[in-house]
């Protein structure tokens, strides 16, 4: 062999023994991917499962709501009868309300000898009983009809 051959040969030697740093740390760098890859792929598999079960649980929470949202509907169908004649039985008491209030203003301003002119044991049409009564206190001062106050 040749000094030529001979220093070529040393060359090499020498490159190989300078990339064989490289090389290790390659080797860990590789073997680590290959955790962080096995890693990953648990990784992807339960955020599939985790996915798979978000799209079952909204599903059947659209569902529920759904349901409610129609039992809602058949609530408020019902209560609005209940809510018109409410609104009817509130008309007509603040009506009797406004009628009572101008009897009281009018037995407050009349005399007691006022209060035996007016027919209070003359039933008054369309009054019911309790109305009547009612009427019959006010404008005898409190006094109901027995005597009891």
């Amino acid at each position: 062999m040749s000094a030529l051959e001979w220093v070529l040969q040393l060359v090499v030697v020498a490159l190989l023994a300078a990339a064989l740093p490289f090389a290790l740390r390659l080797e860990r760098a590789l073997s680590a991917l290959r955790r962080d890859r096995a890693a990953l792929d648990g990784s992807a598999a339960g955020l599939a499962e985790a996915t798979r079960l978000a799209e079952a649980a909204s599903l059947r929470l659209r569902a529920s709501a759904e349901g409610a949202g129609r039992q809602v509907a058949e609530k408020l169908a019902a209560a609005e009868p209940l809510r018109d004649d409410l609104q009817y039985l509130v008309e007509r008491a603040e009506a009797i309300a406004d009628r009572l209030d101008g009897l009281v203003r009018v037995a407050r301003t009349a005399s007691p000898r006022a209060d035996a002119a007016v027919p209070a044991a003359a039933p008054a049409p369309g009054r019911s009983r309790a109305e009547r009564d009612l009427m019959r206190a006010l404008l005898h001062g409190g006094q109901t009809p027995n005597g009891a106050a």
